[in-house]
């Protein structure tokens, strides 16, 4: 008798217990006077009675009125808005659905909410309120009812005629609600939540790898072999509190039996607040959201998703893990101390070590169902899987029928639509076409390819505005990431490269490192918006040069190599150098970026900000027309929602070349290449093979504007033009040929008599034409005098490349200035003809050149005859120049094509 008495190894009895107790004691052993004796005697141990459990009756109407409404639910008298077509398919596609998990193999159930909603609003009503393993169970009713032979593991149909076989395990089977009428943001999670089926939408951070979650354990008893089964794990690992065998008592010794134990996939996805979520001068709020099933891997980084599931509470790990130490799962040995309350020590106690109060829980998501967003390139993943007839009907499918017309109506407009999309773009932006134009075609994109080598071939295009402040640069970027779904926005400076690319982090429960996705990550399929581009310090652009043209971040830290995709199209807005952009600078000197980076776009916009009286009228009424009349003042062809749906169902195109196309586009890249080899420095860039690359992406982008699978020649002379556009023309300002102004007036003299003398022998002797000939004497003395003294700076680039390629030929001999003169002569005679140029002023003009070149260019050195050598530029009074020196190459002077 003594075992049983209650000692500090033992637990206290409880009060059902130390009653039962009681009642065993009879009256013998009372002490003397009928007293109770001080410590009472129990009576040896006796197995425990089963007792029943008790029945939840509402849970169980719950259970039977959804198996109720799996069965009989009729969608033909059930319509939500689906597109006609889809009247066909079955009247309960509940029933279907849950016979054909047997043909993939599926353990969840996906019900649609406001079918829900409309059979029986109170049933709903109650599914929403804590009864999810209820409706679980009616799951598993309803397969064994209509599946039997999927309801257990390792089972066939003859072991499963009538009663459960023995040694099988039960499946597990989920469900997964969609539609939730109220969607709710992380900020509004509050206790009033808590349990209760909900859906929140955010934008996915970080996702975890997929790890085996424990559900129901079956434990072998250590002491007496006894097997426990389906013991349920409540968020942690939970064993049984006591072995049910008569003779053993045993509480603690466990093993768990995995063979026999159920699993389950689980991974931790972390949200955070949607951009346009989040209040003004607050941080973004991030939740971590717990995904079980087959839902793991629907969310990847940067989608814009929507969970539903139910709100949930779970232990902070990082609060209770002081610094420098770890967190782990102990189980409590045999020798159990107890505190002064006589319960086992549990965790951290105590306002010493948990601060103020006991904050040591945060809240969960426990979602059931993910609802990732539809990005720019949702079809470009599946391009290798399933046919483009095939996406399009899917997409269609997922119409009304209204939609289907208004979009049947887009696309039959043909040869309009390019335009009036492109009016679309942007509607608050006053003009640009051309820049709306390129961004059209950067949201169509071009088509992925795979070469036989495994090569990615890029389809995105990259889109670079640089302009003037005040030029609508910003608006272009924030009106881009508003259209599409999958977008991010940063700024320059305020970006580093990790925060751009992906950054190593250590996960704050486990100390693992991870990969936390940056914005290039984050925008893979999309479009990733940077403004002040210039602003980007060299380093960060350096990191962006693999994501721009291969589309991947590759990172090699923390013990951690990959290679992460980021299939994404940059749109960059920059700002020129000093401020404003200089037109007789080339587009590499006006902005800050490397030549690496400038080759890796595919369109340069420039946008100036240029003063015209009609045009700044213009801009001012309709200024001020938006700023009074807000969304009258705009009226854009199509909405935002037409210009999404109809961008998403031009992605569904695959375009290809045809051979005329392809002799286009070769011709084109041929004449881009000799205008840009001429040194005469007009390009801004120089023209390489990315940007034949970039031709044909923009001829298959004009391709799916016209929803079509072939590239006619239309589609490249655009596209040629569209890369033309963004080839600005330097403009410089005209050479000063007037070195001597003695001598220009000489020369003006002569040239005057000259015209006078040329005008001479046409005069009209008629009184009446005396005017006219005087007035176009006068008109020619100007010109010929502006011809001497200043020429174009692209005339004069091709002068001096004829003069210094002539020279060149005679090696160390030299030229004479008359001899080279001459030749000039012969050479340009057909042109001096052909546009009735005077052949003595352009002599003239040749000597001037030259002079120039010697005298001030230093590209020319005049020897004159003796021992010495003397240039012009060192010419005295006391030692005039001779008529017709010897003209060599300068030895400090480099052409062009030497750099």
């Amino acid at each position: 008798m003594d075992s049983y008495l209650p000692t500090s190894e033992q637990n206290i009895p409880s009060e059902s217990e130390l009653a039962g107790q009681l009642a065993h004691t009879t009256l013998d052993d009372n002490g003397p006077n009928g007293q109770m004796p001080a410590v009472p005697k129990y009576t040896p141990f006796e197995p425990v009675r089963q007792v029943s459990k008790a029945r939840d009756e509402t849970a169980e109407k719950i259970r039977s009125d959804f198996e109720v409404f799996i069965e009989k639910f009729d969608s033909s008298r059930h319509m939500t808005g689906r597109v006609q077509s889809q009247a066909t398919q079955p009247s309960n596609p509940y029933l279907d659905q849950l016979k054909m998990m047997r043909n993939y193999q599926g353990h969840t159930m996906y019900i649609d909410f406001a079918d829900l909603n409309m059979y029986d609003p109170v049933l709903a009503g109650a599914v929403a309120h804590q009864f999810e393993p209820y409706i679980r169970k009616a799951i598993q009713n309803l397969v064994w009812k209509h599946c039997r032979a999927y309801a257990y593991t390792n089972t066939s149909m003859a072991e499963v005629e009538q009663s459960r076989p023995s040694g099988s395990m039960s499946r597990e089977f989920q469900v997964a609600f969609y539609n939730v009428p109220i969607k709710h943001g992380i900020r509004d999670m509050r206790m009033d939540k808590l349990g209760h089926l909900i859906s929140i939408s955010g934008t996915v951070t970080r996702t975890s790898e997929v790890r085996p979650e424990l559900i129901y354990g079956t434990f072998t008893c250590r002491d007496c072999g006894g097997v426990m089964h389906n013991i349920e794990q409540q968020f942690k690992y939970t064993e049984p509190l006591m072995c049910q065998s008569p003779t053993c008592g045993n509480r603690t010794n466990w093993d768990l039996n995995i063979e026999q134990s159920k699993f389950i996939d689980w991974q931790r996805v972390r949200i955070q607040e949607n951009p346009n979520e989040i209040p003004t001068g607050s941080m973004p709020r991030s939740m971590d959201v717990i995904l079980r099933g087959e839902v793991v891997e629907k969310a990847k980084a940067g989608d814009k998703a929507t969970f539903t599931g139910m709100l949930i509470v779970v232990p902070d790990v990082a609060q209770l893990r002081g610094a420098g130490t770890t967190v782990q799962t102990e189980r409590e040995g045999q020798e159990r101390t107890r505190g002064r309350d006589g319960f086992t020590n549990e965790g951290v106690t105590g306002l010493k070590a948990l601060g103020v109060g006991d904050l040591t829980y945060k809240l969960a998501f426990l979602g059931g169902m993910v609802q990732a967003g539809e990005s720019k390139g949702a079809t470009e993943g599946k391009e290798y899987e399933e046919s483009d007839e095939t996406e399009r009907q899917k997409f269609l499918e997922s119409l009304t029928q209204q939609e289907i017309d208004e979009l049947r109506d887009m696309v039959n407009m043909e040869g309009q639509i390019y335009n009036k999309l492109a009016l679309s773009i942007a509607p608050a932006v006053f003009g640009h076409h051309t820049v709306k134009q390129g961004l059209l075609l950067q949201m169509m994109g071009g088509v992925h390819k795979v070469t036989p080598e495994g090569i990615h071939l890029r389809g995105d295009i990259n889109v670079c505005v640089v302009g003037d402040p005040s030029t609508s640069k910003s608006q272009f970027l924030k009106y881009v990431c508003g259209v599409l779904p999958r977008t991010v926005y940063t700024s320059g400076k305020a970006s580093s490269a990790a925060g751009l690319t992906a950054t190593v982090v250590k996960d704050e429960e486990t100390g693992e490192f991870t990969i936390e996705a940056g914005a290039l990550m984050l925008a893979d399929n999309g479009i990733c918006a940077i403004d002040e581009f210039d602003k980007m310090d060299l380093k960060d652009q350096v990191a962006i040069h693999e994501a721009m043209e291969q589309q991947t971040i590759s990172i090699a830290k923390a013990g951690i190599q990959a290679t992460l995709n980021a299939r994404t199209s940059i749109l960059a807005a920059a700002n020129p150098i000093n401020g404003r952009y200089n037109k007789k600078l080339t587009l590499r000197q006006n902005v800050a970026m490397s030549p690496p980076i400038m080759s890796r776009f595919d369109l340069f916009f420039v946008v100036l900000d240029e003063c015209d009286e009609t045009t700044d009228y213009n801009i001012a009424r309709h200024i001020v027309n938006v700023h009074r009349f807000r969304d009258q003042a705009i009226q854009p062809e199509f909405s935002t929602e037409q210009l999404q749906r109809y961008i998403q169902y031009a992605r569904t195109f695959r375009p290809k070349l045809t051979p005329e196309a392809m002799r286009l586009l070769a011709e084109q890249y041929r004449d881009l290449r000799q205008s840009d080899s001429q040194g005469s420095g007009k390009n801004s860039y120089r023209i390489t093979v990315r940007q034949l690359e970039s031709m044909i992406r923009l001829s298959e982008a004009m391709a799916r504007v016209h929803c079509t699978n072939v590239i006619s020649d239309h589609f490249v002379r655009e596209a040629g033009r569209l890369l033309g556009s963004s080839i600005m023309t330097v403009e410089h300002e005209r050479i000063d040929l007037d070195e001597d102004a003695a001598e220009f007036e000489d020369l003006s003299a002569e040239a005057v008599q000259e015209i006078d003398h040329h005008f001479a022998e046409t005069e009209d002797v008629a009184g009446g034409h005396t005017m006219e000939v005087e007035d176009s004497t006068a008109n020619a003395t100007a010109a010929a005098n502006e011809r001497l003294s200043r020429m174009d700076y692209d005339e004069f680039e091709r002068t001096k490349a004829l003069l210094v390629s002539e020279v060149r030929k005679q090696d160390e001999h030299g030229m004479r200035l008359e001899e080279l003169v001459t030749w000039y002569l012969s050479v340009q005679e057909a042109e001096i003809v052909e546009n009735n140029l005077d052949i003595e002023i352009e002599e003239k003009v040749v000597r001037k050149v030259i002079r120039r070149l010697t005298k001030k260019d230093q590209v020319f050195l005049a020897i004159q005859e003796g021992d010495g050598a003397t240039s012009m530029a060192t010419e005295t009074a006391e030692q005039p120049p001779q008529k017709n020196p010897l003209l060599v190459i300068h030895p400090s002077y480099v052409s062009p094509d030497e750099l």
